[in-house]
């Protein structure tokens, strides 16, 4: 447990364009993600156990936002999503409720988007949120047919119910990183700690108990970087756009 790694902050007088001087507040599962998303006018908020998450996300929030964005990657539901796929989400509907996202704010993400060559990868819809990871293709499937979501994630649900808690603008931009047909192997998710970060020792281990592991993880690195750069992408777009904020 790291609990104080689990926020970045940029200091709200250095936020250009934020509403009033208070930065938006982007939450994230990973530390890669919220390496991505920082910035000016963006506090970061992440980790990969949701109470460390709820903690740092609700001591933020205490401090003065103009808004949360969920910002990171996504689980496949929809079988036509490929990796690197991004979702400007409408709703998040998981284990704490179903939360609305703000449509304006929402509308200025995608249209931001759409402005460039991601407009292709762009998608509107539901997404899902679980309490832990869903790696079998069998079992997006199953939640694909009861929800009708296109993706899902540990965090936007976590995010969605703060928001709405504190009566703030609240908006998902993600991007898929194992498609819906693809099952995770084990040592995917060997390593990864409680604070978002990766330990690579675990995964090595788990290459070692059972070296055919190999294949299947260099094909969800290939996703995993597919992911990663529609994210850059994405954050490249709506930065110059000054969409990240959720008011112009």
């Amino acid at each position: 447990m790291a609990s104080t790694l689990t926020r970045s902050t940029q200091p709200a007088s250095s936020a250009g364009g934020a509403s009033h001087g208070l930065p938006v507040i982007a939450v994230t599962g990973m530390a890669f993600e919220a390496r991505i998303v920082r910035g000016e006018g963006i506090e970061v908020v992440y980790a990969a156990r949701a109470d460390l998450l709820e903690r740092a996300l609700s001591a933020a929030v205490a401090r003065g936002c103009s808004g949360i964005v969920s910002f990171g990657t996504a689980g496949g539901l929809a079988p036509d999503l490929e990796p690197g796929a991004l979702i400007v989400a409408q709703a998040v509907e998981g284990p704490l409720g179903r939360f609305a996202t703000d449509p304006r704010w929402s509308e200025r993400l995608a249209a931001a988007l759409a402005a460039t060559p991601l407009a292709a990868r762009l998608h509107r819809g539901l997404l899902a949120g679980v309490t832990a990871p869903l790696t079998g293709a069998h079992d997006k499937a199953v939640l694909h047919r009861s929800s009708g979501a296109l993706a899902v994630d540990m965090e936007s649900h976590i995010a969605g119910a703060i928001a709405a808690a504190h009566d703030v603008p609240f908006a998902v931009c993600r991007a898929i990183v194992d498609p819906a047909w693809r099952t995770l192997p084990s040592a995917a998710t060997a390593g990864l700690r409680d604070d978002g970060s990766t330990a690579i020792g675990p995964i090595l281990r788990e290459l070692l108990k059972q070296p055919s592991q190999l294949g299947p993880l260099l094909r969800v690195a290939a996703d995993a970087w597919a992911a990663r750069t529609a994210l850059v992408q994405a954050r490249h777009a709506l930065g110059a756009a000054g969409a990240l904020q959720p008011t112009a």
